[in-house]
């Protein structure tokens, strides 16, 4: 059975380019059974899309990689010679690897953030509603959890990371001398937001909204704040009211625009605005950075301030990397018990190819002499006679060649794959 990983993340596309290959949730379904259906093997497969990445791992009993990379092409609507360069493609050990640091958050743009978990958890039971999961592939995540487990009760990983939501509150700080005094406007009610909202809380802002297409789960989280919710068709009009604007939805178009923006900066007498988009795609059109009194962040342009205290980390990363290490040889191992053969797979090709070969050459060799009228069985002795010493000459030549050290090894060797069951 082969594994493979195709994906591309924050190191490898930029944010619009990433923007065009985010899933959501409910497209996970449809979006697998596209997939598998332009694999004549239909492979397993599973679809993981978050703000920082958007990774499609299957398993089969052949590697598909074309067929995944122009799958995921069409989704996204970008000519496959333009998407290959910003891509990376895992397979076997590697892409065990790489899912099992995903999941233990090594591979996170904040390294060691805890969230990458949940979202991996979340596309691995999409996958197994959506009926593309095997035993392969449920193989490979529950063992990525386990390690996951293992890397962040045995290590530090997580201690001194900074999350994009921290981040955020560290920036505004930085715009606004005191945050006990803005009025926050969060757009959307996701768990990003959630987490977002309750780092700001702990500044104890002045006013708190909360603007979300579905009302009810917006008067939820209003409540739990303290702040009030509102429809985002409001946006537009009220815009102006709000210091600070945090926003991550789940939209395929910017749903604040630069006229919104411009005409809430005339309401505010040029008052500045920090506003945080920490959706992909955007959420804000990316015009409205040119407006002067906005500051607005995306989530690549947090990079530099979630990367602090690198230094402190590598002794974690260094355990954790140890811990994977054990993952990967243990999924290998299971991975071949269950088909022996799979490793060889490509030499038992060749080997074929060339018998094949051989084969062909004698039987041609063969006809001609029958042509010319030979004799029947002077042809096919010779026949036989060419190709035993076709497939002997390999191994004759090793016997010959081989130094005294290796002489007795490589015929134990040739004695087992020839004299097989010869003697008594």
């Amino acid at each position: 059975m082969a594994v493979w990983a195709l994906g591309l993340n924050h190191t490898t596309a930029p944010l619009d380019l990433r923007g065009r290959f985010a899933f959501a949730l409910d497209q996970v379904a449809p979006a697998l059974a596209r997939l598998r259906q332009m694999h004549a093997r239909h492979p397993e497969a599973a679809l993981l899309s978050t703000c920082n990445r958007t990774e499609v791992y299957c398993a089969s009993d052949q590697v598909q990689i074309d067929h995944t990379l122009g799958w995921l092409a069409q989704a996204g609507q970008v000519p496959i010679d333009a998407l290959h360069q910003h891509t990376y493609v895992l397979q076997g050990g590697q892409a065990a690897r790489h899912a099992f640091r995903v999941a233990s958050g090594l591979d996170s743009m904040v390294l060691g953030e805890p969230q990458i978990l949940g979202q991996m958890k979340s596309a691995v039971r999409a996958a197994q509603d959506a009926g593309a999961l095997g035993t392969t592939l449920n193989q490979l995540f529950q063992r990525s959890f386990a390690v996951a487990k293992e890397v962040r009760s045995s290590t530090d990983i997580g201690a001194h990371s900074i999350s994009m939501a921290a981040a955020a509150v560290r920036l505004a700080s930085q715009l606004f001398e005191d945050l006990s005094q803005v009025k926050v406007l969060y757009v959307g009610a996701g768990e990003m937001i959630e987490l977002t909202a309750t780092h700001f809380a702990a500044r104890s802002p002045r006013h708190v909204a909360i603007a979300n297409r579905t009302l009810e789960r917006g008067e939820k989280l209003a409540h739990r704040f303290g702040g009030e919710a509102m429809r985002i068709a409001d946006l537009p009009e009220r815009l102006h009211e709000f210091d600070i604007v945090v926003s991550c939805t789940a939209a395929q178009v910017p749903i604040i625009g630069l006229g919104a923006v411009e005409r809430a900066l005339r309401k505010r007498r040029r008052r500045p605005m920090f506003m945080v988009d920490l959706a992909v795609p955007r959420d804000i059109e990316p015009e409205v950075k040119e407006l002067g009194d906005v500051y607005v962040y995306t989530v690549d342009d947090l990079a530099q301030v979630v990367q602090t205290g690198q230094a402190s980390r590598q002794a974690a990363v260094a355990q954790a990397e140890v811990i994977i290490d054990a993952g990967v040889q243990s999924f290998m191992h299971w991975l071949g018990q269950r088909d022996p053969a799979a490793g060889v797979v490509p030499l038992i090709r060749e080997l074929n190819a060339q018998a094949d070969e051989w084969r062909a050459l004698e039987l041609a060799r063969a006809r001609k002499r029958l042509a010319q009228g030979e004799d029947i069985d002077a042809v096919l002795e010779s026949l036989s006679r060419g190709l035993t010493q076709k497939m002997l000459h390999g191994a004759m030549a090793e016997l010959r060649a081989s130094d005294p050290a290796q002489r007795e090894q490589t015929a134990q060797t040739v004695e087992r794959l020839f004299l097989r069951g010869a003697r008594p």
